[in-house]
């Protein structure tokens, strides 16, 4: 899940894994801590391709973590893709790039909380608010919930018909001043400000308005469905990022 968004999986499915394994991955986080930033780039790169989870141990500093649920994600048509505004509501939409880009776009800078404990301050997204979506497409008065659909094929996601209407989700467009790259869940991804990065699903593709929440891919492996930062998932520490 995320750039970041979410935790290796390895760690939810308990893979038991040696001492000396743990004591390696420890060493190289020293050697992160004493070689500077330089070598932290080079082990927060190695860690977007660990298949264990064990490099969340390792100190790598304010950068984005990338992790994905299926190992590879191809990299839509940008001249075809949509995001398409699903169910409960009275005027689907289907979105092409050019028409979300159209319409007004918000601008926040907001950190970005991974629940594995990493964190990247101050990160720039640009965007269309969630709630304006939901209010173009008209929501029906049975909705209660939303479920958010990527285009890997099997990450899910889910909020609220309140939490969505927080100022803070964002279907984003941007970040860091550039497009989503790909990595990072580009074209379009969500960016639910005030809660862990497991819920600000990755290469979105579909947002359907329902009349129950349906737990999303992570919540499968124990998080939280209500995932506030520093408020769920066992950590009171983190501090919000609203």
């Amino acid at each position: 899940m995320s750039s970041g968004g979410g935790p290796g999986r390895a760690d939810r499915e308990g893979r038991p894994v040696g001492r000396r394994v743990v004591f390696g991955v420890m060493g190289l986080g020293a050697l992160g801590v004493l070689g500077g930033s330089g070598v932290q780039r080079f082990l927060a790169d190695a860690a977007q391709h660990d298949p264990t989870g064990l490099s969340n141990l390792l100190p790598l500093g304010d950068q984005f973590r990338i992790y994905t649920v299926t190992g590879g994600v191809k990299t839509p048509d940008p001249t075809t893709y949509r995001l398409s505004v699903t169910g409960l509501v009275d005027r689907p939409q289907h979105y092409s790039l050019t028409d979300l880009a159209a319409l007004p776009q918000t601008d926040m800078v907001r950190d970005f909380q991974c629940v594995t404990g990493w964190r990247v301050p101050k990160v720039p997204w640009s965007g269309v608010r969630l709630k304006d979506m939901l209010a173009l497409a008209g929501v029906q008065s049975s909705a209660k919930a939303l479920r958010f659909v990527s285009f890997d094929g099997t990450y899910t996601e889910s909020l609220t018909l309140d939490q969505a209407q927080n100022p803070d989700m964002l279907v984003a467009l941007k970040m860091l001043g550039n497009p989503v790259s790909h990595d990072h869940g580009g074209p379009v991804r969500l960016y639910a400000a005030p809660m862990y990065g497991y819920k600000s699903i990755k290469w979105l593709s579909e947002i359907q308005v329902v009349d129950a929440v349906h737990p999303g891919y992570w919540e499968g492996y124990g998080y939280d469905i209500d995932a506030w930062v520093g408020k769920s998932n066992g950590r009171t520490g983190d501090v919000p990022t609203t």
